[in-house]
């Protein structure tokens, strides 16, 4: 009972810890994306992006990489470019980027893991959606493209933005609006997920690892069959956390720790549009059989990019030690340093933030909001009865470590 309450303590000191190191990254990223969001209008994204051809995927691409946020908002931005003319590899390019390409994932993704998977996301993130097109080009889904398909004629009324306009106290009030959506958007996936991290971190032996993971825990580099195994195990796992990419980067940096190669590390990192409730979403925009055509051409896709950018950085002698790395659970994590500082400096930007947002929502009685978490009421009560759960573990985990 003491080893237990003991690692209770370590486990919620660690989830804190994790969040303290990547604070600054998040609060960065997301202002970041907001201003991007509010300065770029949905009509300039549809533009040209009609066509099942480079030039179309490039802007999907493009568009999702500037208007980057979570999941769900992903999902409803892209069935809305779909519907409205977008062709279906644009409107995949567009998903993908606006989730795997996004500033504060990269930001996140260095604190806890190193350049070296900053590249591997973006880079592969790139590859990924290039798969993905020649995966819709070889497949051709046609009919099923054409019964997802629902016309959407709404003519979208919104003023475009310039670099002028950061002088307007208007527009830094809809970047109050769009910074707090973000964070509402994401606040569940954090907590459950750096919850989660520490929970790992604490409780789950290495022999778990190397039994989930072939090749974890073996000397030498992994063969391809056991780094297949790996980056297939990845999604798998992902789709069972119910965690968007921004929660799963503290449970990457744990897989890593423990050993598993850097392709299954990616694999799980690049499966955040795979999990249940998403492919539910899909489910209610698309239908089922597109639902899971979307998600078995994930699949498939994301383990090849990740495969690809394993062999890749390690042609160029660039794969990351796991031996030379340093786990985020063995770093001191509240001490006065740079990180120390540049956390108050962002959390009074995000005070900032929080006043134009009060500010936009007294002059509004109505608050657009670009996504609907109702679209899955069952995953909403999941993810809130999570939330209760991995609130009280590290608020009694807290006590416990300070006791103790």
């Amino acid at each position: 009972m003491t080893e237990f309450i003991t690692a209770w303590g370590e486990s919620a000191y660690t989830s804190l810890g994790f969040f303290w190191m990547a604070l600054w990254a998040f609060v960065l990223g997301y202002l970041i994306s907001s201003l991007i969001q509010v300065l770029i209008t949905k009509r300039r994204m549809r533009q040209a992006m009609g066509s099942n051809n480079l030039k179309s995927v490039s802007l999907g691409t493009f568009f999702g990489f500037i208007s980057s946020s979570c999941s769900f908002a992903a999902l409803s931005t892209t069935r809305a470019l779909f519907n409205k003319g977008a062709a279906f590899s644009a409107s995949m390019a567009f998903m993908l980027a606006s989730t795997n390409l996004v500033i504060e994932l990269g930001f996140v993704i260095s604190i806890f893991l190193g350049w070296q998977f900053v590249v591997g996301e973006y880079v592969g993130g790139l590859l990924l959606i290039l798969f993905v097109w020649l995966f819709i080009t070889l497949t051709n889904p046609h009919k099923l493209i054409k019964q997802a398909r629902h016309e959407d004629s709404e003519d979208e009324h919104q003023h475009e933005s310039t670099l002028s306009d950061l002088l307007s106290k208007e527009t830094w009030q809809q970047v109050g609006q769009k910074y707090v959506m973000e964070w509402q958007m994401v606040w569940q996936d954090i907590l459950i997920g750096f919850t989660v991290a520490g929970v790992i971190s604490a409780f789950v032996p290495s022999a778990f690892f190397e039994w989930l993971f072939v090749g974890v825990g073996s000397a030498g580099e992994p063969g391809f069959w056991s780094l297949l195994q790996q980056a297939v195990v990845g999604p798998i796992a992902a789709f069972f956390t119910f965690i968007g990419s921004m929660g799963n980067i503290p449970l990457a940096a744990v897989l890593f720790g423990e050993g598993v190669a850097f392709a299954g590390v990616m694999a799980f990192i690049f499966s955040d549009l795979i999990v249940l409730p998403v492919l539910k979403i899909n489910a209610r925009y698309y239908g089922w059989k597109m639902a899971l055509y979307i998600a078995m051409m994930l699949f498939v896709c994301l383990v090849a990019a990740s495969l690809v950018m394993h062999y890749g950085l390690v042609a160029f002698d660039l794969l990351p030690d796991a031996s030379q790395w340093t786990s985020p659970a063995e770093q001191e994590h509240f001490q006065l340093n740079y990180g120390f500082v540049l956390n108050l400096i962002f959390l009074a930007l995000s005070a900032v933030m929080i006043v134009f947002w009060r500010q936009a929502q007294q002059a509004s009685e109505h608050d657009h909001h670009d996504h609907d978490h109702s679209e899955s009421s069952l995953s909403d009560k999941i993810m809130a009865g999570l939330c209760v759960l991995s609130a009280v573990w590290l608020v009694g985990g807290t006590v416990v470590y300070a006791i103790a």
